[in-house]
């Protein structure tokens, strides 16, 4: 049985849908494989090992999982064997075991590369995407820079830095700008922040100044796009070097847009129809560009990529990807990978396996002569 830790909490603003994610994952890793080992990241960013007893309450149905403060972990450098997790006790500094380590995190210090970063440095296994590819997840402007080097079709966009907003007159020259470039309404988010936080809808010219600095508050950069009138379609990648997308899945969201409440808070902010009402051609086009974005962003483990369906023009159109999709009740990526006839504790025993794997494949490579 392989011991697995947990990560999970953090300081992004998606602290609380990393406690419910990981409930699910607890509760559907397979128990005659894997032995959890939970540790919670507070909203400061200290680790706390966590009371092994709260798997079990988890597993009757606890949700989301608490963090408590306890004996804090540290992730230890490598130095031959000497790497991995550590954790603080009465008795001083200990080891804590596991085989790999499995980051429910979303978000800013969590599926951006800095977590991905610290665990390479500790030679530990983890579940998901490396440090580049977390880290071209997370920047939606540099991933579709990739995306259009790869001659991906994406959403056309603006990037737009907190040093262009002087004032009320560079807003103003900015409105201008991206309304006749664009039009009206504009789409406002930020370049590096997680399930639509700090985005928003601009129907006018006066209110754009106020939705950049509502993103740039998220993120140093921002993002104006065109608003697409459009589905949304999302399909599940899974895989190292050969990755595999599952049947597309279709979000009818109820909100005006899908925005975090809709995601994570209100059972009622959305629909989830999978799979998704496309012809078998659009079925492939989807599942075909799914699989080129992930290996152009030199992802791996998982991920789930977002996409518009132009109801105008029926073009498909790459969104974002999400490198650490959600994992609660009503999130899409174990969803579509059920579908596709993986079930979600299968999902996650395969997840871990692919972890494995990419670490067993670096372990070979020379990295000193």
């Amino acid at each position: 049985m392989k011991r697995i830790a947990i990560l999970y909490g953090g300081k992004s603003g998606e602290h609380e849908v990393s406690q419910t994610s990981a409930a699910y994952v607890i509760r559907n890793l397979d128990p005659t494989r894997f032995e959890p080992v939970l540790v919670g990241i507070a909203k400061d960013g200290t680790w706390y090992l966590q009371d092994p007893a709260l798997v079990a309450k988890v597993r009757e149905g606890l949700t989301p999982i608490p963090v408590a403060r306890g004996a804090r972990v540290f992730a230890a450098p490598s130095g031959g064997t000497a790497g991995g997790l550590v954790f603080e006790s009465a008795a001083g500094v200990s080891a804590l075991a596991c085989e790999a380590v499995f980051p429910v995190l979303h978000g800013t210090f969590g599926e951006d590369g800095t977590i991905q970063g610290l665990l390479e440095t500790a030679d530990l296994p983890y579940v998901g995407a490396p440090v580049l590819g977390s880290a071209l997840g997370m920047d939606k402007e540099k991933a579709k820079a990739l995306w259009l080097r790869a001659g991906l079709p994406v959403v056309p966009y603006r990037l737009v830095r907190a040093s262009e907003l002087d004032g009320p007159e560079t807003d103003a020259a900015l409105a201008s700008e991206l309304g006749m470039r664009f039009g009206w309404p504009l789409f406002v988010k930020p370049a590096c922040a997680g399930s639509s936080v700090g985005a928003s809808k601009v129907t006018a010219p006066a209110t754009l100044g106020a939705a950049l600095r509502e993103a740039l508050r998220w993120d140093e950069k921002a993002l104006v796009e065109p608003f697409v009138e459009a589905r949304e379609i999302e399909c599940s990648v899974l895989g190292n070097g050969k990755p595999v997308a599952y049947v597309p899945g279709e979000v009818l969201p109820t909100h005006e847009f899908y925005d975090y409440d809709a995601k994570y808070l209100d059972p009622r902010g959305a629909s989830l129809e999978i799979p998704a009402r496309l012809t078998p051609e659009e079925t492939s086009r989807v599942r075909k560009i799914a699989v080129a974005a992930y290996s152009a962003l030199e992802l791996a483990g998982m991920a789930r990529v977002d996409f518009f369906l132009d109801k105008r023009t029926g073009e498909i159109l790459l969104n974002e990807v999400n490198t650490i999709p959600g994992f609660t009740s009503i999130s899409m990526y174990p969803k579509m990978c059920e579908a596709g006839g993986l079930p979600y504790s299968e999902l996650l025993s395969r997840l871990v396996e692919l972890a494995l794997e990419r670490h067993a494949a670096r372990a070979k490579l020379v990295f000193a002569r």
